[in-house]
């Protein structure tokens, strides 16, 4: 117990927890109020301070409970976690008094080219500055682009393309079949990843590019977690990954606040807020993935990355469409023609990037130039 609960744990989580209460308790007086530009720079340090710091906090716990049950279930909590709080924000966000009809559209496309783009490309070049080219399993990457060609695109450019409401929306019809579509696809692929074929989801041993079948991995899956898991601590410590993800969820409302304020104020592209807003949401993974990479354990980087999209889509896209068919809420999924270009370069690139077995610095370099691209495109369309 004393090695799970730290002084440092313990400090960092009540520290976390008084400036939320702080700032949930005073939000009539902190936010409803205007801003001036002192204080709004000075809350939004505070608030992504205090966001980073639990950050850090869910890297921790997600990175001893993935040594704790192994691949890819240490990585698939983090990554349905931080899903999840995305799924939440989005779904508030629908809710509320204004009319966002594009909010699931834009939330997925930006973590696309978020992670797709600038994580897997600081991932390659930061894991090849130490070890050069990096192993990782073709077979199982290459399934998470199988998930991505039919839920991306059946979700984003399906909608300009058939007989719908119109606009890039389904109709109540096609809603229900698509969303029922995408869950039980993603529920499919779950299942196969964590039962059958989590042999595709393991790093490679070292020098050895085949595929590792059951038999042949579970002596090293057993290396990797321990022999007798301690269940006690495996609840505690996904107790207290809950309670450093719970602070980034309720303070992302009060920093969109004040984002949205700094982007009136200086007269930026109203997008921007919501990329800013992706970033921090997915900051934990995003340390993790490049943390993995730097540890030479790419294919963890991989779980992480192509893992959080294709969750974001399984999950985002049937929320979005319910709560718009339950509430009466018009939900548009079709991008634009730009936003189809980009996500079919990103696409394509990503095939071409992961066919191999070994990542090269290079990959890493023109990810990160196709992220440029999308910003500039966000600041010039």
């Amino acid at each position: 117990m004393k090695t799970i609960l730290s002084t440092k744990t313990i400090i960092r989580l009540i520290t976390i927890w008084i400036i939320v209460i702080g700032l949930m308790l005073f939000d009539q007086q902190i936010f409803k109020t205007t801003f001036s530009p002192v204080s709004a720079i000075t809350i939004f340090i505070i608030l992504l301070a205090t966001i980073l710091t639990a950050s850090f906090g869910v890297v921790k716990e997600a990175d001893e409970l993935a040594h704790k049950l192994g691949e890819p279930f240490g990585t698939l909590i983090l990554t349905l976690s931080i899903v999840t709080i995305e799924v939440v924000l989005i779904v508030a966000v629908m809710l509320g008094p204004a009319e966002s009809p594009t909010i699931g559209k834009d939330s997925i496309f930006s973590v696309m080219m978020i992670i797709m783009n600038l994580v897997v490309g600081l991932c390659i070049l930061l894991g090849s500055a130490k070890y050069k080219e990096q192993e990782y399993n073709a077979q199982g990457t290459l399934s998470y682009f199988s998930m991505i060609v039919i839920l991306g695109a059946t979700s984003l450019l399906l909608p300009n393309f058939i007989q719908g409401a119109g606009n890039g929306a389904f109709t109540t019809l096609q809603a229900i079949f698509i969303s029922t579509l995408i869950i039980l696809v993603y529920i499919a692929f779950l299942y196969y990843q964590l039962k059958g074929y989590s042999h595709l989801y393991i790093q490679p041993a070292k020098g050895n590019l085949e595929i590792q079948y059951p038999s042949q991995i579970q002596n090293s899956v057993n290396k990797d977690a321990p022999k007798s898991q301690d269940k006690k601590e495996i609840w505690i410590r996904s107790a207290l990954l809950i309670l450093m993800i719970l602070p980034i969820v309720l303070l992302s409302h009060q920093m969109a606040v004040v984002v949205d304020y700094g982007i009136a104020t200086a007269k930026l592209p109203i997008a921007l807020g919501g990329i800013l807003i992706a970033i921090i949401v997915f900051t934990p993974e995003s340390i993790t993935a490049v943390k993995a990479a730097r540890n030479n354990e790419f294919q963890r980087s991989i779980n992480l990355c192509h893992g959080a999209f294709v969750s974001t889509v399984g999950l985002t896209v049937p929320a979005v469409l319910l709560v718009g068919l339950l509430k009466g809420k018009l939900v548009l999924f079709g991008l634009t023609g730009t936003e189809t270009v980009v996500f079919t370069m990103t696409l394509l690139l990503s095939l071409i990037s992961f066919l191999g077995k070994r990542t090269t610095p290079i990959l890493g370099i023109i990810h990160l130039a196709l992220f440029a691209v999308y910003m500039m495109l966000v600041f010039n369309p």
